[in-house]
Formats: structure tokens, sequence, C-alpha cells
């Protein structure tokens, strides 16, 4: 699901007005659809990733425009995921040459690739909720990552995770909240909690345990920050998706004299996040148009932290324009033509296939 394809329509009358069409079924059997109408170059080829459309759902040059500008047809603010959260989707591609329709084609998109392994992980069994993924054994063992989410609970993290996997590095995806068998909100979420899944992740065949990283969203990424500077033995650095640059209250305006994350049994305190620990690389991605929080003066806070710190590792803040709070994580993603925590869908896509990249960069210099 996050690699791109090289989507083109040949065959046709030189100069020719083309409408090219995407159509899905996302959740609950809600339609998606994006259209973008081209132009056919001398050679009788419609191909996005050298030319722009001359009108429709998204603009400028972009091989997979018309899959993530897809927008639901009826349901305003849909989530877009497979039917049932299968682990692929199919995109009907057509295209259309004076109302008659001349070209088709399917474009499956995969969750996981063969030979991923999904191991469901429970509080009886390992002492944390979520999903461990392993890719194929390999020649040698890889770096890994532990994963979670942000205020809104659960384990969201699931595809982000199997992606990561099939490109070689053992994750899991980890929920803290809001599941069965966990705390019902942020609050007092003890930080040895996810310290248990680093472990776990430790010891599994083909990890590197001397390069596993941390990856938070949003209020996840305080808890990120904290595990890195904490358990600097154990965890090796942290990716942070808008990120916070402080230890917050715990979640919601009520709960402002309560605590978000405890360490020993006790509350740690609200105040600028420490960073003088960490033993690996940070990356924070953020969004000039971020509505949520100022995640872009926080990333840059976060990196000026470090750098007063004389921090030896790779430190990078990522800032993206047009991007907004929901620019995270891996790209082609459909949403909602309106973005409620900011930026625009265009500007969050272009950001998910940059730090995307960049992350599996980052990954690949560990190895």
């Amino acid at each position: 699901m996050d690699e791109d394809a090289h989507i083109q329509v040949t065959g046709l009358p030189p100069g020719a007005q083309v409408t090219l069409t995407a159509h899905a079924v996302a959740r609950q059997g809600v339609p998606w659809d994006a259209a973008a109408v081209f132009r056919a170059n001398a050679d009788g080829v419609v191909d996005p990733s050298r030319s722009a459309p001359v009108s429709g759902s998204y603009q400028g040059v972009d091989d997979m425009g018309i899959v993530w500008s897809m927008r639901p047809r009826t349901v305003r603010g849909a989530n877009f995921w497979a039917p049932d959260d299968a682990e692929s989707y199919s995109v009907a591609l057509s295209a259309q040459l004076g109302g008659r329709t001349v070209a088709t084609t399917v474009l499956t998109r995969i969750q996981a690739a063969r030979g991923v392994t999904d191991r469901v992980l429970t509080l009886a069994a390992d002492h944390v909720e979520g999903h461990l993924y392993l890719p194929p054994p390999g020649p040698k063992p890889r770096p890994g990552l532990v994963i979670f989410g942000g205020s809104e609970g659960g384990n969201l993290g699931t595809i982000d995770a199997e992606l990561l996997a099939s490109h070689g590095y053992p994750t899991i995806a980890l929920g803290y909240f809001g599941m069965p068998g966990l705390p019902a909100n942020l609050e007092n979420i003890p930080l040895e909690y996810f310290a248990t899944a680093g472990r776990l992740l430790a010891k599994q065949p083909g990890v590197d345990a001397n390069h596993i990283l941390v990856d938070g969203y949003s209020r996840g990424t305080e808890a990120a920050v904290l595990l890195a500077d904490t358990y600097p033995d154990l965890f090796h650095g942290a990716i942070l998706y808008a990120p916070n640059d402080r230890v917050d209250h715990a979640l919601g305006y009520s709960n402002r004299n309560k605590f978000a994350w405890t360490l020993a049994g006790k509350p740690i305190p609200q105040g600028l996040l420490p960073v003088d620990h960490i033993s690996g690389p940070v990356l924070a991605i953020a969004g000039d148009q971020d509505t949520v929080w100022y995640s872009t003066q926080q990333a840059q806070t976060l990196m000026r932290g470090l750098d007063a710190d004389h921090d030896p590792y790779f430190h990078q803040a990522l800032i993206y324009p047009m991007a907004g709070h929901g620019l995270g994580t891996f790209p082609f993603r459909p949403s909602p033509a309106s973005e409620a925590d900011g930026g625009t869908p265009s500007g969050n896509n272009t950001a998910r296939e940059a730090s995307w990249s960049r992350l599996l960069q980052l990954l690949a210099s560990l190895d």
C-alpha cells in the first residue's frame, strides 16, 4: 500500500481529451471515487507521472494522484480503509473517451508482503496488547520499532507496522489505552508497559537489539521521547509524528490536574521533554498547518534541545508546507476532502510520501 504504481493509458488518439477515473469500496460499503481529465500526448499516451490533469480531483504531476485523491461519495468524514479492515483493497481504474469507456484495469493495494507473520499480543500471555509483525528470516538482524498512536486510543498503527515488516523491519504495533484490559483513558500510563514491549521485540529472532526505535504519533510522541531518554539501553532513537515538546496533562481539559505518564509508580510532571540521554537518531515530522497544536515549533524545540546537549546522533525536524496534524504516516492514502486537523489532502500526501521515504532511508542506514 505504500509503494508507487505507474498508471498509464496508451493507444489513444493524439491530443484527445481523456477522463481517468478511480473507484473503490471502503469501510462499511462506502464508495470512494476520483476523476481527472487529461490530454493525450502526441504518441496517444496519458501518463500521470509526466503530465498534470487539465482538471479533476487533484492537481500537478503525480503518479498516484488518482488513487489518494479518491473521496467518499455519500458519507462526510468517512474513513477509507479496506472493507472490514481486510489485508488488501482494490481500485478499479478506467479511461473514458467521448463518454465511452475505452480501457479498464484493477490496481490491488496489499498491506503485507509474502512471508510477513502477525502474532497477536495479549496481556495474559505477553503483558502487552498489540501485534508483533516479523518479516521472513533474513541473512542478518534488522532494526526494529515499537509503534503507538496518540489521543485516539486503541491500536491504529497495525497497517504502518505491517508495511514496515514488509520492508524487512520487525515491528510491534502497541495499544496502551482504550482497549479491553488497558486503562480507559490516557491517564497514569506507566512507561514500564512500553519497555515490556521493547524487551519482547528485542528477544525475537532476526531483531537487532542494538537498534530498536520508538515511533509515536501526537500525544504518543511524549511517551516516545520519554522512553528513548529513560531507557537508552533499550530504545535507540525515536520517530515523532506531529510531536509535542513537553509532557502534558492527562487527556481532556477536565484532567489538567492529572498526569498522563508514570515511572516507578510516580507521576511524571508537566514540563519540557528531556532529551539528554537519547542514544540514537531522532526524526520529528510536522506540518506547518497543524491546527491541533504547534507541532512545527515543537519539533524545532526538540531539535534545539538535542543540539544544546551536543547530541552525537542524527536528528532532524522535517517540516512540510500545506500539511496538518494528519500528515503521517505512509503515502497514497485516500482521505476526506477536508482535513479536520489542518493542511490539505495534497499537502498531507506529499508529506507522507517524503517522510515515509526518509524513515525507510534512516532504518536502512542502521542496518
